[in-house]
């Protein structure tokens, strides 16, 4: 498992009954999550003594229950030799615009680009559905130039609001508000390339004109197309999943045979995960599926 265990500033402290218990800075919040599917003693105080809680709907949806949180707060991430800073806020759907499983990814390619970097390389990079900027924040970091693609304006402007918190705002990247399979297909068109690309599909949604977008049907297409987009010598290719269905397997097969065919290097596929403190475990949050060269 891919697991993100250098938070100070967020943490699971319990899971238990569809719900997992979390520590985002100085507040609690209790949120549904489908894979607690264990009943376990609720010990932990916070359980009664939480900041905001997430009530799932049974006819789908839900709300938020309020007791003391602030419209919007922040957490920090060390991440090599900077930090990066996220602003929080609760909306729809439970979420609070971060997912911090994801910090497993960035370490992960934060070391393959400023590795490149220190080499005198160039290192370009391609976020797709890249919400927030989580990935795009620690590629900035790391010394890419980034492209940012996400078809929501309100959550380019977050990331954009999140870099400036970072200290990143005058790095090179590039804010686009596009639907991501048109902008590929694009750029191929336009002969552009990258080095490396990020890409955190939805497991379903739809296009501007209402295209209907299923992660298993649709997947395979978008990898084969986004491949055309790398170098001749790619440093990195990543894929997060969070369709249930999608064992980490599939994605090995996925990019071995869509890029590790092409370029030789590595495919390796896990589980993302955040240790539980309370119980020393880890809470599954989907896959991710890494494809990385041999050479810088």
């Amino acid at each position: 498992m891919f697991l993100a265990q250098n938070w100070k500033d967020y943490e699971v402290i319990d899971t238990s009954g569809g719900e997992k218990l979390e520590r985002w800075g100085d507040y609690l919040l209790v949120r549904p999550d489908p894979q607690v599917i264990w009943h376990t003693p609720r010990k932990d105080p916070g359980w009664k003594k939480y900041n905001a809680r997430y009530h799932r709907s049974s006819s789908g949806g839900g709300e938020w229950e309020f007791v003391d949180l602030p419209e919007q707060w922040s957490v920090r991430y060390a991440l090599g030799d900077g930090e990066l800073t996220f602003h929080l806020k609760p909306f729809s759907f439970k979420h609070t615009g971060l997912f911090p499983e994801q910090a497993a990814n960035w370490e992960w390619f934060y070391e393959k680009i400023r590795s490149a970097v220190k080499t005198g390389r160039s290192v370009k990079v391609l976020n797709l559905f890249a919400y927030t900027g989580g990935a795009t924040l620690a590629a900035a970091l790391a010394g890419a130039q980034v492209t940012h693609v996400d078809a929501s304006r309100g959550m380019v402007n977050w990331a954009k609001e999140n870099a400036a918190a970072s200290g990143l705002q005058d790095r090179p990247i590039r804010w686009l508000v596009d639907d991501c399979k048109k902008f590929v297909e694009r750029e191929i068109r336009r002969g552009n390339q990258y080095d490396a690309i990020i890409m955190d599909p939805p497991s379903y949604g739809r296009g501007p004109k209402g295209e209907l977008w299923k992660m298993e049907d649709c997947i395979h297409e978008l990898v084969s197309l986004t491949g055309q987009l790398l170098t001749d010598r790619p440093l990195f290719f990543l894929i997060n999943s969070y369709t249930t269905g999608l064992a980490p397997s599939v994605l090995t097969y996925l990019i071995s045979v869509e890029i590790g065919q092409r370029f030789g290097g590595r495919v390796d596929s896990q589980e993302v995960g955040l240790p539980v403190r309370d119980t020393h475990l880890a809470l599954p949050c989907g896959a991710a599926g890494r494809w990385w060269s041999d050479t810088l």
